[in-house]
């Protein structure tokens, strides 16, 4: 079966893949189906539902505790019950929000490779899936972080005896109640989870660097510091890196409810796992029954390795959301927009670019 031609192919269909269907829409693209405009998108995702990567929280993260909500551009998250689970309210609004705005995602549809049709910088990318193919003038990539949890590596991890589970598998403190449980990671899950567990479970807290507590609250303006921290690592086409580690943990609800009940405490990270537990760097050994991965999460692009794009350093050389070596193809909800507001500037961008690319060229009146 031969390549669907289209203009943009959008990849993803969660906070940023969304930020930029909709912007191509308010420019003049309308989605790729009968009767369509003459400049045509297509959005495919690869989950069964809308909702992106919030369907897949854990039960508990409620929405007075989930950190950094920001709307879809035009159109505003409805009033919702604090006490709501966030994986109920919010797939819920991704839902309404693709309908209001008739973007036509479609799922699932698993994408297996991004190539170039042929050697004219110019021509083509054709977009590989399990449900057909695309030739696109550009690609949008917007398929985030959760697909891929990040493992580290420690001796004797095969050992343990215990469970071993990251964040991406967690579903409830419940399942824990009356066991040990290790915590490894320094950023916001860990220590919403170390709140969480702590309360029906002997929780133990390591992380390989002392966290840098900052008194503010963690508020849009910092997050806006962190998306500046991580644009010239990117630019150079190193990995993103940790926004904590730009910004610092700032000292949110649930850290401070851990903090009053004394289990906020911070161990450094252990130097080997045993059957039973961990043997920490001065000797000492910790028992447990539970190793809680809270590790974060690498950038879920295996399928553009056909580009060859990454850098011998393991990242994509990426400025304002687009591709230095590929300037067809887009990245976003990548390093500096991996944040929701991040997510809907990059999406709000990259159609800009594009239609400015298109301008240039005199393939679209404007």
């Amino acid at each position: 079966m031969e390549p669907v031609p289209v203009d943009v192919v959008v990849i993803g269909a969660g906070q940023a893949g969304l930020s930029a269907a909709y912007h191509l829409q308010r420019r003049g693209f309308s989605p790729l189906r009968a009767g369509g405009g003459a400049s045509t998108y297509v959005v495919l995702d690869a989950n069964e539902a809308p909702g992106g990567a919030w369907q897949h929280r854990w039960a508990s993260l409620r929405m007075a505790t989930v950190n950094g909500i920001h709307e879809l551009p035009g159109h505003a998250v409805p009033p919702a019950d604090p006490a709501a689970a966030s994986r109920d309210v919010l797939p819920a609004y991704f839902a309404d929000y693709e309908e209001r705005f008739g973007l036509d995602v479609r799922r699932p549809v698993r994408i297996t490779a991004v190539r170039r049709a042929d050697v004219d910088p110019r021509g083509r990318l054709l977009v590989e899936s399990d449900s057909g193919a695309w030739a696109a003038r550009y690609v949008i990539n917007a398929t985030g972080t959760w697909t891929r949890p990040f493992w580290p590596r420690y001796p004797g991890q095969e050992r343990f005896r215990g469970r071993q589970l990251h964040v991406a598998d967690y579903v409830s403190a419940d399942e824990f109640a009356g066991r040990r449980v290790v915590i490894v990671g320094a950023g916001i899950s860990a220590v919403q989870l170390l709140d969480e567990i702590s309360h029906v479970a002997d929780t133990f807290w390591v992380t390989r660097r002392e966290p840098d507590w900052q008194d503010d609250e963690f508020d849009v303006p910092a997050r806006v510091a962190a998306i500046a921290g991580v644009e010239d690592r990117v630019r150079r086409g190193l990995p993103p890196g940790s926004v904590i580690a730009v910004t610092g943990m700032h000292w949110t609800p649930w850290a401070r409810a851990a903090q009053a009940r004394g289990v906020l405490v911070r161990h450094p990270m252990f130097s080997s796992i045993e059957e039973d537990g961990v043997r920490m760097p001065d000797g000492s050994f910790e028992p447990a029954d539970v190793i809680l991965w809270a590790t974060g999460f690498r950038p879920a692009l295996d399928h553009l390795a056909p580009l060859r794009l990454r850098t011998p350093e393991g990242g994509f050389r990426v400025e304002n959301g687009r591709s230095i070596d590929e300037p067809r193809l887009f990245l976003i909800g990548y390093g500096p927009s991996q944040s929701t507001v991040g997510a809907n500037r990059a999406g709000r961008d990259a159609v800009r670019a594009i239609v400015a690319d298109d301008a240039v060229d005199g393939a679209l009146v404007a």
